[in-house]
């Protein structure tokens, strides 16, 4: 009776797994760094040493994705990092972030990163 009961449990639980739908997606961010003079190996260092890089972050939504792709804007290396753009996709949906690859407000522009933040442009 036990094992009867372990394989009717397992069973379900197989069939509740593949009738679920997935929730998450992959949001799909792309970085792409303007470094400071002569600090271009530290700068391109999250990006194995290159000026751009995609990155893959779960989000259970587009905004979500949408959210991860502001923060990422973030630059906390302004003594290494004098720029930082991101772009970014929820599945295949390219999103749009509101400026252009230079961070001139764009409302059609794929990048999330303002380039009159306070936190670029400074090569402290």
């Amino acid at each position: 009776m036990m094992k009867k009961l372990a394989i009717a449990t397992a069973s379900f639980a197989v069939v509740l797994g593949l009738a679920l739908p997935s929730f998450a997606e992959d949001c799909n961010l792309t970085y792409t760094r303007v470094a400071c003079a002569g600090k271009e190996a530290d700068s391109y260092k999250k990006c194995e040493g290159k000026p751009s890089c995609t990155q893959a972050k779960p989000a259970a939504s587009k905004q979500e994705c949408l959210d991860l792709a502001k923060k990422a804007c973030d630059n906390d290396r302004t003594d290494i990092t004098k720029y930082k753009g991101i772009t970014a996709a929820f599945g295949a949906e390219k999103l749009v972030g509101g400026f252009n690859a230079d961070g001139k407000a764009d409302a059609t522009g794929p990048n999330f990163c303002a380039n009159d933040r306070p936190d670029m442009n400074k090569c402290q």
